[in-house]
């Protein structure tokens, strides 16, 4: 049987926010006992952070709403033209434990002079952060419209959050939305504000240690120059 040891937890309004050591030495974050990420399987963020800021031709002003263990900021800051990127992140332990080195790779990455952390509601932070503040907007808070780990994130998705989101964004800039699955009502809404021609919805295969999974970007344009 696999042995797992608690390394720091945390309760909040949210529930209850776990960090567990495998015998495999791989971190396991876990929210109400369900399973977020570990420190093993990091393409999935990765390559939304590539394929995000790959929309833009200089994305010097990135948002990022969600912290997680970190991956999908380090591949942020790993592209040389991002010149700062805010992070928005509403559990200030999980903050806590990347700054403090709870998480070992998370003071290195969080004393880069690019980094803003806000700990905050990503909702919130977007209702107000002013207008035309970022070049790309990636909401990496959850697993998508369809699997949701905190019921309350399922506004982020609608249109009132988005819009928020768009109005944050300048001309020429994208709004990424990543998703586990399809999520044909995400794409429908996103059309809505953004534009019927405005949307992309672009699908990655990842490789989830030998089993192969389809992954999901949902990316509003916002039109001018």
């Amino acid at each position: 049987m696999r042995r797992v040891d608690e390394v720091a937890r945390s309760d909040s309004e949210r529930g209850e926010l776990v960090l567990r050591r495998r015998d495999d030495g791989a971190l396991e974050l876990r929210a109400n006992g369900v399973f977020v990420m570990d420190t093993v399987e990091t393409s999935t963020e990765r390559e939304l952070a590539a394929r995000a800021l790959a929309l833009h031709h200089d994305p010097r002003e990135v948002l990022v709403g969600g912290l997680g263990l970190g991956f999908t900021l380090a591949a942020v800051l790993a592209d040389e033209r991002v010149a700062r990127c805010t992070v928005v992140e509403i559990e200030p332990a999980l903050v806590d434990w990347l700054r403090e080195g709870t998480v070992p790779h998370g003071p290195e990455m969080l004393a880069d002079g690019r980094v803003r952390v806000l700990v905050d509601d990503i909702a919130r932070a977007l209702r107000q952060a002013p207008p035309s503040a970022y070049d790309v907007v990636l909401l990496d808070v959850d697993n998508g419209p369809g699997y949701l780990v905190h019921d309350a994130n399922a506004g982020l998705y609608r249109a009132a959050a988005l819009t928020e989101a768009r109005r944050t964004t300048r001309p020429g800039g994208a709004v990424v939305v990543w998703s586990a699955a399809q999520a044909p009502e995400l794409e429908a809404t996103m059309r809505e504000v953004f534009g019927r021609w405005q949307v992309e919805e672009l699908s990655y295969p990842v490789d989830l240690q030998g089993r192969a999974e389809t992954y999901w970007l949902y990316a509003g344009h916002v039109s001018g120059v």
